[in-house]
């Protein structure tokens, strides 16, 4: 067994798709009309390429109140690995990105968590070895 989807709530499928794709990096992997919505995925340009997160709209109430909850307590909805934390969080931080804060150093992990401007606190995350 392994992991080869994951999804990301979102309330606006084409502004995250800009986000995630134009601002992060990601490459869109899917993009597939289904009604009022699109099946619409994306993968890390450096990762493997059938490891996708899909954009998922949160159109159900449930997912809104989820969603609107864990982001008005400032909890991540996911974490996205990073070679280089604080190199990503300069990189992102000229390009408009929102930060909860600089990066930490908690234990032998380094974290920033930013705002993915469609409903969710997105987690970077460095180990170290030491």
């Amino acid at each position: 067994m392994r992991i080869d989807l994951t999804s990301m709530l979102v309330d606006d499928q084409t502004k995250a798709l800009a986000f995630y794709t134009e601002v992060l990096g990601f490459v869109t992997k899917a993009d597939v009309p289904m009604g009022a919505a699109r099946w619409l995925t994306v993968v890390a340009p450096d990762g493997p390429a059938e490891v996708q997160m899909l954009l998922e709209p949160n159109a159900h109430p449930a997912a809104k109140l989820f969603q609107k909850a864990i982001f008005e307590d400032g909890i991540p909805a996911t974490s996205f690995a990073s070679a280089d934390v604080q190199q990503d969080y300069e990189r992102l931080t000229e390009r408009g990105v929102r930060f909860q804060s600089a990066p930490t150093r908690q234990g032998p992990v380094l974290i920033a968590v930013f705002d993915d401007t469609c409903g969710n606190w997105i987690q970077l995350h460095q180990v170290f070895q030491d």
